[in-house]
């Protein structure tokens, strides 16, 4: 697949004169046109490198503070726009299919070990980032010392039979066609977080597209199918008053999962972007932990 190696580095400082980030960013033509991704990297040593999946209608640049603080431990951090999400190509909202946004982020992952070869590599995934993520881990052997999925949607409550079955056709027919508003007041606690989703212009904030809705439809059962087959080791984090993705999604892959090396975490009482709640700093510890022990096994 080739890649337009259009590159951006950059340094930010502190109003005291430190170096807090350094920052890379670029491009590549992926499955369903342009891919713009973003890297938050290391001044010292590069432990490992991550490949950040980010959810529906969002966009890489929410994970400011996620990759900052991977970072700060020693790894890259290299975090892309789906189709139709952010900066990258398509038609706004929609992802055209996961198939193909899971082939980007198996590209992203090539593109952050040619930049640091040789170290540990990792996948983390949010809501259908998880998903996508799953759905790259279960299609074919994937090398990567771990996955991290955050809010699984394995469970869609809106998938009855008769939809599942129009599914195809809306994909088909209709794929524009907007067909579900999410409630931005289910992603956090902090209402700080909430107004900055609703006022960020990168933030698709109409009805998600048929085909997106559809392609993550279908793509759980696939996923859900094929759990056996998810033998890399994984770390789940849930909350468990997530309104958007049913937390029995996590119930699923610790019952059904191939791995021999599962952790699932569950956090009480947090919504849907455990990222963003205001017990975030835990959530990310607690990745770190995992993290640094599977570096360490590595």
């Amino acid at each position: 697949m080739a890649r337009r190696d259009v590159r951006r580095i950059g340094r930010r400082w502190a109003a005291n004169g430190a170096m807090v980030v350094h920052s890379d960013s670029g491009e590549f033509d992926g499955r369903g046109g342009r891919i713009f991704w973003r890297a938050w990297l290391p001044e010292e040593r590069v432990r490992g490198v991550i490949a950040l999946v980010h959810g529906v209608a969002e966009h890489s640049g929410r994970y400011e503070h996620v990759g900052r603080r991977l970072s700060d431990a020693g790894f890259a951090v290299y975090a892309l726009d789906h189709i139709g999400h952010g900066r990258s190509g398509g038609r706004k909202g929609n992802v055209d299919s996961v198939d193909g946004a899971a082939d980007n982020v198996a590209t992203l992952l090539d593109i952050a070990s040619r930049q640091h070869p040789g170290v540990p590599r990792f996948v983390l995934g949010h809501s259908m980032g998880s998903l996508i993520t799953l759905y790259l881990a279960t299609r074919g052997p994937l090398d990567v010392a771990g996955i991290a999925v955050s809010a699984p949607p394995l469970v869609i409550d809106a998938g009855n039979p008769v939809q599942r079955l129009l599914a195809p056709l809306l994909m088909r027919w209709t794929p524009n066609l907007g067909v579900l508003k999410l409630d931005s007041s289910t992603i956090s606690r902090d209402p700080e977080v909430v107004r900055a989703y609703d006022s960020d212009p990168l933030v698709f904030r109409g009805k998600l597209p048929a085909r997106t809705a559809a392609q993550i439809l279908l793509s759980t059962g696939t996923v859900v199918q094929r759990l056996k087959q998810l033998t890399v080791p994984t770390l789940v984090m849930q909350g468990t008053a997530d309104a958007l993705a049913n937390p029995a999604g996590a119930d699923i892959i610790e019952r059904d999962a191939g791995a021999q090396d599962l952790t699932v975490l569950r956090y009480p009482g947090l919504y849907h972007e455990i990222f963003n709640e205001p017990e975030q700093d835990q959530v990310l510890t607690d990745l770190l932990d995992w993290l640094n022990k599977h570096v360490d096994a590595g």
